[in-house]
């Protein structure tokens, strides 16, 4: 897969996503969410920041599972039940996404929720991807 990150000099800088991504490939992943569900299906973590990352290594388990890898990404959605609080962990979920996915971002965007499937979840992340 190439994948191309646009970032128009008319936009704001992006911090921790891209605005675009041009990405050509031939197979598309497409992510199911994913939260701080273990291999037991009970969620892990009492914070968000534990959630996150959590959550982050079952999509990326899932994208690897499919022959993928985190710059395979080219769009991905953050579901959060307070973004407030996502916003004020910005800095510890950025460590998280870089440790564990590098600095190839995809498009991105976070979007507040009422609740998530399993009541105890703070954030569920789902994407799609791109597969030479």
């Amino acid at each position: 897969m190439t994948a191309e990150r646009v970032n128009p000099p008319a936009l704001s800088p992006p911090t921790g996503f891209s605005h675009a991504v041009v990405a050509t490939g031939s197979r598309l992943v497409f992510l199911a969410g994913q939260t701080a569900l273990d291999s037991d299906g009970k969620i892990v973590g009492d914070g968000l920041t534990e959630q996150f990352e959590r959550a982050l290594t079952n999509l990326r388990t899932a994208l690897h599972a499919c022959g993928g890898t985190p710059a395979d990404l080219a769009r991905v959605t953050v579901y959060a039940t307070d973004v407030a609080d996502y916003r004020a962990r910005a800095s510890e979920l950025g460590r998280v996404w870089r440790e564990l996915m590098g600095r190839d971002y995809p498009a991105m965007a976070v979007v507040e929720v009422v609740r998530l499937w399993d009541t105890r979840a703070l954030v569920e992340l789902d994407g799609v991807a791109v597969l030479a």
